[in-house]
Order: C-alpha cells, then structure tokens, then sequence
C-alpha cells in the first residue's frame, strides 16, 4: 500500500502559505504544515477541518542549519510521500545593505535559498523516483532585476528564478514538475516584517490581495507552468526591465524601495 500522498507547505502559518494550505484543502489534499510558530500552525490546522483533510503540524526554523534535513526526517518517519512541495517561506529587510546586521542578511540567504535548494533536492529526488511531483517555488517580481536598499532580498529571488528554471529543464519528461511564481507587492506580513510597508512601492496602489496571488500560484503550479508572473502590469515591468539600461532599472528599484519624502 503507498504512503497518503500530503502538500508540503513552508511558511504556512500567515499570508500567501495559509492561502495555499486552504486551496490543497479544498482539493482534497492532506497537508504538512511547516513554520516557526507552532501555535498558530495549530490554529490554521483546526480551520482545516472543515475539508475533512488530515495536516500534520511541523515547527521548524528553516533558516538553522540542520533544519531541513530534520524536517524531512520528520516526514519519511510518518510515511508520508510528499507530491506536492510549496517553497513559500522567506522573508525580507530593507535599508543600506551595509547598516543592516549582517546575521540577518545571512540568515535570510540561508531561508530564502539554501533551505529551498535542500527541499528541492531531498523531496525531488522522491518525486523523480516516483516519477510524480508538484515542486512550486515562490520568487517574486524582484527576482527581475538588482533591488538598492533590499540588495539581499533581490538577490535571493533572482536565485530563487535562475535555480527554479534551470531544475525544471533539469526535469523534463521526468514526472516532476518545477514552477517559479513571482507575485509583485502583496497584502501579507512581509511588507511589515521586511520594513517596506511605507515604501514608494506599497504607497503606490495596486497591492494585490494574497488569496488572488495564492490562486494565480497554484492555478500555474497545476498546469505545470516554468515562471508564472502574477498580474499583467507586474509581467510588463518584468519584460521591461530586459530591455532597459541596467542603470535605470537599478534606480527605479531604489526609488521604489524608499520611502517618499
């Protein structure tokens, strides 16, 4: 008999991570759910009774070493195969790179791509042996250019894009899937926590709501889909941004990731 067949879901416990854990629900699908606060996991977990599916509640940092190679111990130890992975957490800091603490930058990178990488590489293997899988990695529109005063957070979504597109080649007629989705500015916690919720960027307007950027994800993920941009004028700015002189698109970027006088 095969192990029950779960979505994997980092930075489950808020915004576009709560989103998707009610969509695989309401599919049918039994969940992990994987973030730091373990209470309002527990909380989330209890709301997704209603979709009469089981989620295994599973605290972990990802951002520590050793984090990931646990969680998927954690995992194999429940025979649990995991057939669709979300790479949804990460999380980001605004300011002149050399006045942030450097302990954050680094733990950032150690989130947002080292911790990525080790999940795709320890479940995709799993996949391709199956030769079955869903791996959606979460970028952003960032990940499109060099990003002045959030010098880290771009650079770990360009990884994010460049690693997500080469493994999806990578697999191709393997079973396995690999989308990248690159949402623009969103109505999360991330905007508060990343200090840019009074930038140029998020003043503006046109911030999208997480269930529609969650929908639009998992919408691209399904239909197998490399990059998937949300939203028409956030795809413009991607396409822009390859055919403009590098000088403007970095201070574009700077300029929006300030706040305005």
């Amino acid at each position: 008999m095969s192990p029950p067949s779960v979505a994997l879901i980092t930075g489950a416990s808020a915004g576009l991570g709560e989103q998707f854990a009610h969509l695989f629900a309401r599919d049918g699908h039994d969940l992990v759910l994987v973030a730091r606060n373990e209470a309002r996991l527990e909380a989330l977990a209890e709301r997704l009774r209603v979709h009469k599916v089981k989620a295994h509640v599973m605290a972990e940092d990802l951002s520590r070493p050793g984090a990931a190679a646990r969680l998927f111990e954690r995992i194999k130890s429940k025979g649990l195969a995991v057939e669709f992975l979300v790479n949804n957490a990460g999380f980001g800091s605004t300011g002149p790179f050399l006045d942030l603490p450097v302990e954050k930058e680094v733990e950032m990178v150690e989130l947002n791509c080292t911790a990525l990488v080790e999940l795709c590489h320890r479940f995709g293997h799993e996949m391709r042996a199956r030769k079955s899988g869903r791996i959606l990695n979460i970028a952003s529109t960032a990940g499109f250019q060099p990003g002045p005063f959030m010098a880290t957070y771009f650079a770990s979504k360009a990884f994010v894009l460049s690693f997500s597109e080469a493994l999806a080649h990578e697999l191709q007629g393997s079973g396995v899937t690999v989308t990248c989705h690159c949402p623009g500015a969103t109505a999360t916690e991330f905007a508060r926590r990343a200090g840019n919720d009074e930038s140029r960027l998020f003043q503006r307007g046109g911030v999208a709501k997480a269930d529609a950027v969650a929908a639009h994800a998992y919408e691209a993920m399904l239909q197998g889909e490399v990059v998937a941009v949300h939203g028409f004028l956030n795809w413009v700015a991607t396409q822009s941004v390859r055919l403009s002189p590098r000088a403007v698109v970095r201070s574009i970027a700077a300029a929006l990731n300030t706040r305005p006088e």
